[in-house]
């Protein structure tokens, strides 16, 4: 699944309900779902927030789903990018002070099984997240 849409906040939900819709497929547990879903919101509220600042760009998410119940989330922007990755993904750092925790990438971290982040100043940030989600025995009808 492929998705893109302006970098307004309003979106954010969007970006939630649509990954949620395709993860689904997978029969995630409430738990899982809402892990997936957290993480998503933190990704996209960045481009939102820090890889557009005041001005509206275009938010890039792509699904992809496993045979052995992983899933793939990548979120992307053209926007300002990140200047020192490893500093910017401590937790409490932030580059708008009083305005934000700085939680974000250790909230993506938590939530999910994999992270892996590579920016470039001027280009902008991809974000891939990853998760497997736990096969539970079949239901017999």
């Amino acid at each position: 699944m492929s998705v893109s849409f302006p970098s307004c906040s309003s979106n954010e939900a969007f970006a939630r309900a649509a990954v949620a819709a395709f993860v689904a497929q997978l029969d995630p547990t409430v738990d899982e779902l809402c892990d997936i879903k957290t993480a998503v919101s933190e990704a996209v509220t960045n481009c939102i927030v820090h890889a557009y600042r005041d001005t509206i760009g275009t938010v890039y998410i792509t699904c992809r789903l496993y045979e052995n119940g992983a899933v793939t989330v990548r979120v992307r922007d053209r926007g300002c990018g990140i200047e020192d990755i490893e500093q910017a993904m401590q937790p409490l750092f932030t580059t708008q002070e009083g305005e934000r925790a700085g939680l974000g990438f250790a909230v993506m971290q938590s939530f999910m099984d994999r992270l892996h982040v590579i920016s470039k100043p001027g280009k902008g940030t991809t974000v891939t997240m990853k998760k497997t989600i736990e096969r539970r025995p079949q239901k017999n009808g």
